[in-house]
């Protein structure tokens, strides 16, 4: 044999036995069709829901806080303010974007733990077992936007509003 043609014909009987073995087998009965494949079964990643809890007042500088009973409007138009130029690039009102929906917060969490959290977000995720079960849920690090007491509070009144 020619020893040029030699690799060729050995390339080629090569890939044309890769190619006959990795293809499913198949068998034909009766002129039914019976294709064999191999499947993997892919597993469910259980997702544990975060839990609701308006008693965790978090871990921050806010041990106490009430709302009064009517929305201090100024303070919810700044927070708004504030909220679109600081926390949009995450936090949409009613949608679920790389953090979580604002809308009906206060159902959810405390006013503590929601001053807190924008005050302290670093020491939160550390610390607090909502904020690392969100940090799981949502793979993002909420970043400190380093606010002043006033300033976290104009946003949270400003959540009161959605």
């Amino acid at each position: 044999m020619n020893p040029k043609l030699r690799w060729p014909l050995l390339y080629a009987l090569l890939s044309m036995t890769l190619f006959w073995n990795c293809k499913p087998k198949q068998e034909k009965e009766d002129n039914f069709e019976v294709k064999y494949t191999k499947t993997v079964p892919q597993e469910e990643k259980v997702k544990e829901p975060i839990p609701v809890d308006l008693e965790n007042k978090g871990i921050g500088p806010i041990e106490s806080l009430s709302f009064p009973e009517q929305i201090d409007e100024d303070m919810a138009a700044n927070g708004e303010s504030k909220f679109n130029a600081l926390c949009m690039r995450c936090h949409m009102i009613d949608e679920r974007m790389i953090g979580p929906a604002m809308v009906g917060l206060y159902e959810r969490r405390s006013p503590e733990w929601v001053m807190n959290m924008i005050l302290n977000p670093d020491g939160m995720l550390r610390e607090d077992p909502i904020a690392k079960a969100l940090l799981k849920e949502y793979q993002a690090v909420m970043n400190n936007q380093n606010l002043s007491e006033e300033e976290a509070r104009e946003i949270a009144e400003y959540l009161r509003t959605l």
